[in-house]
């Protein structure tokens, strides 16, 4: 009886001392819930024993390198720099400090307790999940404007004075959308360098389908048909006396007439002794053709009545451009709607 005493007392000092301990890491392990168990980290970097405030500013202090390190974009000729911050990407700090907190619950309160108390790793490297790249759209419309550059068509042009021959020059485009879908690809790869898609861009029209441009040098009172860049007739024209002036720009033919009628352009000033409207005819003052240009005032290129045939060659229209009817005649098929008329230079002084 005298054992069976001891054995029960010993018993009961056991349960005690257990309920103790038990309880003892209960309350340790309450103490300490909200912290990581040792031994856990977040992409390489620790946080075993920090609260969730202490190990998002960790991480997030680790994650800054990664988001700041610099990305070479490279387009055409062009290099830039950017870091993934700028391009939108962030990282999932939050999620992963509850992920390096849920281990608390995977494990039993002594388990738990064992790994703080005796400070034993639990040997648990948590990813940080980068993601986002709500920049991307907006750096590369940028990268466009930049790079991209319109091809430039064959052409003349005058700048007041002088002509002026444009040859054909290619352009270039970002490819945008391809561009797009390579630095999202780039970011989610973590690369260091990318290469962008870029492509010409051909003009519409070289030399060989330029086409007819018309070239009045008021200085020479000579009008030059262009086929191209190369001159294929040339005929003498009378342009404006003092003070009427034959307008210099690049004008445009936007329609033309065989045997126009003559509207009068001046009933009550210098045309006040000519009728009102003159038909189609050996007498009409434009003569046989007539090609109507955007220049301000009523300008044509037109032929001339047999009286006028001795001015061509001076100073002597109200701003037209006047030429012989066997010379307008042989210009007028060769011009079409849309042709370029460039006037150019100034009546001597």
């Amino acid at each position: 009886m005298r054992a069976i005493a001891v054995v029960g007392v010993v018993a009961g000092v056991l349960v005690v001392a257990f309920g103790g301990i038990a309880f003892s890491a209960l309350r340790y392990e309450q103490a300490r819930a909200d912290h990581i168990l040792p031994g856990v980290a977040i992409a390489g970097m620790d946080v075993g024993g920090m609260t969730r405030g202490e190990a998002v500013a960790a991480v997030r202090g680790g994650s800054a390198v990664h988001l700041s390190a610099t990305m070479t974009i490279t387009a055409g000729e062009k290099t830039w720099t950017v870091t993934p911050e700028q391009l939108g990407q962030r990282a999932a700090i939050g999620g992963a400090v509850d992920q390096a907190l849920d281990l608390n619950r995977s494990m039993g309160v002594f388990s738990r307790f064992w790994h703080r108390f005796r400070g034993t790793s639990v040997q648990r490297d948590i990813p940080l999940n980068y993601g986002g790249a709500g920049g991307v759209p907006g750096f590369v419309s940028e990268l466009d404007k930049a790079i991209s550059r319109e091809a430039v068509d064959a052409h003349l042009t005058t700048d007041g004075s002088e002509l002026v021959v444009v040859k054909p020059k290619d352009g270039r485009a970002l490819n945008v959308k391809a561009a797009a879908t390579i630095l999202r690809s780039a970011l989610a790869h973590h690369r260091g360098s990318v290469d962008l898609p870029v492509k010409a861009v051909k003009p519409k029209i070289d030399a060989d389908r330029l086409g007819a441009t018309v070239v009045v040098r008021v200085d020479q009172n000579l009008l030059y048909l262009y086929d191209g860049f190369d001159v294929v007739r040339t005929f003498h024209v009378a342009t404006a006396k003092p003070p009427w002036t034959t307008p210099a720009g690049d004008w445009i033919v936007e329609r033309k007439a065989e045997n126009p009628t003559w509207y009068n352009p001046s009933p009550d000033g210098w045309a006040s002794s000519a009728p009102l409207v003159v038909p189609g005819g050996p007498d009409n003052p434009m003569g046989s053709r007539a090609l109507y240009i955007t220049a301000p005032g009523l300008i044509r290129i037109h032929g001339t009545s047999p009286g006028e045939r001795p001015s061509i060659g001076h100073y002597e229209s109200h701003g037209c451009i006047r030429m012989l009817n066997e010379d307008v005649e042989q210009l007028y098929p060769l011009v079409p709607v849309g042709t370029h008329v460039l006037v150019i230079g100034y009546r001597p002084y």
